[in-house]
């Protein structure tokens, strides 16, 4: 027969061999449960039977169907600790374990043999719990228990190799695998395991429970009718998992804490609790930084020093609490008999290390007592005083170490696995531990980072001093060639309506750059949408070029006709979708609106234009234009923040209205064209109003990509047709090489937004992939294709000949439109939201191009206008995602920190969670963050997770939302659709509004977000997201992450915050797990409601 370690290291070398077919036969009745080794051993047979047969695929270990678990009562005296809970045996039998629990084994936690059969164990003798192939202890085993344990089994439980090598030698002769739990290697990956910590916190927090009982004051300083009482002052010495659970406790409590440990590291997280860290003052200087999380022995002359620091604090404070250990040695004696007498009558001392012999001197293990007026308490069972919250806590760790024993639900004793091997004391009987000391591995990050801390300090010894007069040098030649630019552009005006438009452009970039600022985040959706509809005025340009009767008679009228109605598009659906988007921002406690009553202005306005360009005052069109450009300032500005936003809408219709008015009256009107006007705007702005009524607000993206391709496609058509009908006038206009400039310009910046935007739209849709396409060649051709339009520009200007300006436009339009879809579909779709701002701009400069084209101050206010909001909201985009502009947009790869190493390499086992276990962390929590992402916006889940906000906030809950700025797939997506789902936005919070909040959260749920919770872009130099601003969720206390799979996201980088501790996986579609949240967090609190009233009504019934 095959031995154990042969058939597991045949299984772990044969790589081929993936999944296995695993066929138990089990026996009658009458025979023995076979043991783990016994099992290996049918391994073993199955290996040789499958090397003759190698199609077969096996995986190492036995599987968990073929095993069972046994938890027996602990009978250890007080202990009324159990290894399982209910909760975690259901886990465990859906594994495919079979459970057995030996009767009453967690009574004394208050779980019922009943609770045990309800979750799939089933409740044996202590003789048959034994016998199961794994045993599950809280406590080591009795003498009494090792003789009833079957040959060749699996223990796991607290064991102290070190104090008890005795009992270990006797698990030896029962051959068995024996696991401590206190040996368990403390690494970030085994954190989940720590079952040390997790008593340890709960000690501490008992021992302050334990000293309040005896403690004849209060903690918290009081002041009333009666007279003053002052807070009690307590010391915590230890600044380990019991002492800062301790120092929280009692600060809680309302208590004056001081602490102190050797560790100086330690010092920052007392202070952070708001407790005073003490501190040594002596000649050495001397760090107790030890391993495994513990503190080392200290000089000589370092405890001469502590000694008379407890000795003065012994005096002054009320309570002492002592928690220092040394692992495998006696506790240090910290308080001395004398420190004892000196404290004052009534004070308490409580010794947490009373077990391991205890830092107090006068102190009893395991006993209550009070010497010299001073209450001793040394329970070694502080945990078993709080069973069923220890059990819990003990539950989790024991099992998902046992989880973590092998792979693919096999049970497999893997000796290169580091936790593993680091707590294993027995393997068939052998001695194992200590573990041999793992073996150095070279990290290239490690050697990058030391590499760098170097290359810094070596800068910083090299730092000059500033020298000042080449700053200000820089300075000063940067505002020379600002003024020399645009005292150049004096020069070359061919006449004072150039100079003029200039001095508009100039000034309107300047406005607009200051009102794009003011314009809170949570409104840029509303912002990108009210600048779509005021590039409408792309029609103006339409307008004035359309003629004809009832329909266009000539190509230059048809191509302004044209331009016209796509316009119009814009007006109507851009203004209808931002009042739509603006109302889900109103809250029910806000103050009614009128702005119907804005229509006294906007009806006023074109009236009192009508009248007077009527009266032949011709100067009123300069000053409508004003007017109407001051109105789309404001439409900008209204979305400084929540109260003027829907006023900012009403001025930007008022201000396209007025605009519209004020070119038709002009141009010479008669009734055809007219008609012709009437048809084709009202036809397009009907069209648009049709598709911003019906789109859905997810699509809202899609929609604005439409949109900006319609301003793209009007400019061209705009340009071309000025040309045709002016080209013949170009011979005799001194400005007519501005003009060529402004339409080529106006023709190519047109092309790339029509094009782009249309990529951008299929992209958004599914109708192409998402994914970046890599052309062959594509920096080549995108170069390529900038050199033959600058070669075209050149021609064109240096030609008169129409026939050549009508081809270099139409050769123009074409490599313009090609090179935008060059460009955009190289980009990915989770760098949407820049392309779509960048697109806005683009639209916002093809607009002014038509503005100095057509001397129309109305377009180029708003065409600078437009061009600054998308500039503005660019760099906000990349700056999220810290990246330039030109690696977004030419498809880089990486941000501006990435290094250029190999990056970290993610190991570890993430922890699943069911929707039950996910309710039970929501309400066991006070304060939670929920950190949505695009994954919310596809699945529509806004809706169930709104009112589950709104049932828990009805709770007592602080519920926040935390939105990164490049969530979703346009700027401000997921602030709109969390509006329209009901979220009030004043929970809504920017990433850098909550990011210091994590630290102090509960819990956070990241609902289909990935990449911008990433903490590779911290933690990995050489990570493609190295140095992106992400939301800091791996911070809180708990994180739930919901997700589809472990999968990444679009920037394809896996995410080490799904293997940390403190992070379990909610795995599904997230619109079904959200709905199944809410169910049954609607179901727990209607039963516990219904429970309440039930209660009222039997005790008023006893009344």
């Amino acid at each position: 027969m095959i031995s154990v370690v042969r058939a597991q290291k045949i299984l772990f070398q044969t790589k081929r061999f993936n999944n296995i077919s695993w066929i138990c036969h089990r026996a009658t009745s009458s025979a023995p449960t076979p043991t783990t080794t016994q099992l290996a051993h049918q391994v073993g047979h199955q290996v040789a039977a499958d090397v003759v047969d190698p199609a077969k695929k096996i995986i190492a270990g036995a599987p968990y169907k073929s095993l069972s678990i046994g938890v027996p009562k602990e009978t250890y005296l007080n202990e009324k600790r159990v290894a399982l809970t209910p909760t975690v045996v259901s886990t465990l039998v859906k594994k495919g374990f079979t459970l057995h629990v030996e009767e009453n084994a967690g009574i004394g936690a208050q779980f019922h043999n009943e609770d045990y059969q309800n979750a799939g164990a089933k409740i044996v003798s202590r003789n048959a719990a034994y016998a199961s192939n794994i045993i599950l202890k809280v406590r080591q085993p009795s003498p009494e228990d090792i003789s009833v344990f079957q040959d060749k089994s699996t223990l796991i439980s607290f064991i102290y190799p070190i104090q008890n090598k005795a009992l270990v030698d006797q698990l030896t002769q029962k051959q068995l695998n024996v696991f401590a739990m206190d040996c368990i290697p403390r690494i970030s990956r085994a954190q989940v395991f720590d079952a040390l910590s997790s008593m340890a916190n709960i000690a501490g927090y008992k021992a302050v429970i334990e000293a309040a009982n005896s403690f004849g004051r209060f903690f918290t300083g009081q002041i009333t009718a009666a007279g003053k009482s002052p807070p009690a002052k307590i010391l915590v010495i230890g600044g380990g998992v019991a002492g800062l659970s301790a120092i929280g406790t009692a600060r809680n409590m309302g208590a004056v804490v001081r602490a102190f440990d050797t560790r100086p590291t330690v010092k920052e997280q007392v202070q952070s609790m708001g407790a005073e860290f003490l501190e040594l003052h002596y000649k050495g200087s001397e760090s107790g930084e030890g391993t495994g999380g513990y503190a080392k022995e200290m000089s000589p002359e370092f405890i001469e020093a502590e000694m008379a620091l407890f000795a003065k604090q012994a005096k002054e404070v009320d309570i002492i609490i002592t928690t220092a250990l040394i692992p495998g040695k006696k506790a240090p004696t910290l308080i001395t008999k004398e420190m004892i007498e000196s404290m004052k009558p009534g004070s308490v001392v409580v010794d947490l290390a009373a077990e391991a012999g205890g830092n107090i001197e006068t102190t009893r293990p395991g006993e209550k007592y009070v010497y010299k007026d001073v209450t001793h308490i040394g329970y070694t069972d502080l945990p078993s005083r709080l069973a069923s919250q220890s059990s819990g806590l003990y539950a989790n760790n024991i099992s998902k170490f046992l989880l973590s024993i092998g792979s693919q639900d096999h049970f497999y004793i893997d000796l290169n696995d580091e936790v593993v091997r680091g707590s294993l004391i027995l393997r068939e009987g052998e001695w194992m531990w200590p573990p041999p000391k793992p073996a150095a591995i070279e990290n290239p990050l490690s050697k990058a980072a030391i590499k760098d801390v170097k290359a810094e300090k070596k800068a910083a010894a090299e730092v000059l001093p500033p020298n000042y007069f080449t700053e200000h040098l820089k300075g000063s030649l940067l505002y020379t060639t600002g003024l020399g630019s645009l005292l150049g552009l004096g020069i070359i005006s061919p006449n004072p309506l150039f100079a003029n438009m200039i001095t508009t452009f100039a000034l309107s970039g300047v406005v607009g750059y200051h009102t794009v600022w003011g314009v809170q985040p949570a409104l840029h959706s509303p912002l990108m949408s009210v600048t779509n509809a005021i590039s409408g005025i792309t029609a103006v340009g339409g307008l004035l070029l359309m003629g004809g009767g009832f329909y266009p008679q000539t190509i230059p009228q048809g191509l302004a006709a044209a331009a016209a109605f796509i316009s119009s598009i814009n007006i109507g659906g851009g203004f209808i979708i931002t009042q739509r988007m603006l109302n889900m921002f109103k809250r029910p406690t806000d103050p009614p609106e009128h702005n119907y009553l804005y229509l006294i202005p906007g009806a006023s306005s074109i009236g009192l234009y009508a009248w007077a360009s009527q009266q032949g005052y011709h100067d009123i069109n300069h000053l409508a234009y004003l007017a109407a450009s001051l109105c789309c300032v404001g439409a900008l500005g209204g979305l400084s923040n929540q109260k003027t936003a829907r006023l900012g809408n009403t001025l930007g219709m008022i201000g396209v209205s007025l605009g519209l008015a004020a070119t038709l009256g002009s141009i010479h009107l008669d009734m055809p064209l007219i008609t012709q006007i009437g048809a084709t705007m009202g036809t397009g702005g009907l069209l648009g109003a049709l598709v911003a009524r019906r789109i859905a607000i997810t699509d809202l993206p899609q929609l604005v990509a439409a949109f900006h391709s319609l301003v793209g496609m009007a400019a061209v058509l705009t340009c071309v047709s000025h040309y045709i009908a002016e080209c013949d006038h170009f011979v005799d206009d001194p400005a007519a090489s501005v003009i060529k400039t402004a339409l080529f310009l106006g023709t190519y910046i047109g092309g790339i937004t029509f094009s782009g935007s249309l990529i951008a739209y299929a992209k958004l849709q599914g109708m192409m992939s998402g994914a970046p396409i890599m052309l062959p060649g594509r920096h080549a051709i995108n170069s390529g294709l900038a050199l033959a339009n600058v070669a075209a520009l050149a021609y064109y200007m240096m030609s008169a000949d129409p026939m050549v300006g009508i081809s270099m436009l139409g050769l123009t339009s074409a490599l313009s439109m090609t090179m935008g879809l060059t460009l955009t579909v190289a980009i990915g779709g989770a760098d949407m939201p820049v392309v779509i701002t960048v697109l806005n701009s683009y639209s916002g400069w093809a607009l002014c191009a038509e503005g100095f084209m057509l001397n129309n101050s109305l377009m180029t206010i708003v065409g600078a206008l437009i061009g600054s909001s998308g500039a503005i909201l660019s760099y906000i985009m990349c700056k999220a995602m810290n990246r330039s502009l030109p690696n977004v947009i030419l498809g880089g790869y990486g941000t501006d920190s990435t290094g250029t190493g190999k990056a970290m390499q993610i190991t570890g086992t993430h922890t699943e969670v069911n929707v039950d276990q996910t309710i039970d962390l929501i309400k066991e929590s006070s304060s939670i963050i929920i950190t949505p992402g695009y994954g919310l916006c596809v699945a529509k889940a806004q809706y169930p997770i709104a009112e589950m906000v709104d049932i828990l906030r009805k709770h007592g809950k602080t519920v926040r939302f935390a939105i990164h700025p490049v969530a979703g797939r346009m700027p401000g997506q997921l602030n709109v659709l969390l509006a329209e789902a009901g979220v009030s936005y004043d929970i809504v919070h920017e990433m850098e509004e909550v990011n210091h909040e994590f630290t102090n959260t509960d819990l956070v749920l990241v609902i289909g977000a990935n990449d911008t919770v990433n903490s590779a872009a911290e933690e990995d130099p050489n990570s493609i997201i190295a140095g992106m601003p992400v939301l800091r969720v791996w911070l809180a206390k708990q994180v739930v992450v919901m997700k589809r799979s472990l999968g990444v996201g679009y920037a394809a980088v896996d995410n080490p915050i799904f293997f940390k501790p403190n992070t379990s996986m909610l795995l599904g579609d997230a619109k079904k797990t959200c709905d199944k949240l809410l169910a049954k967090l609607k179901s727990d609190y209607d039963e516990g409601e219904a429970s309440g009233s039930a209660d009222a009504t039997k005790s008023s019934g006893k009344h």
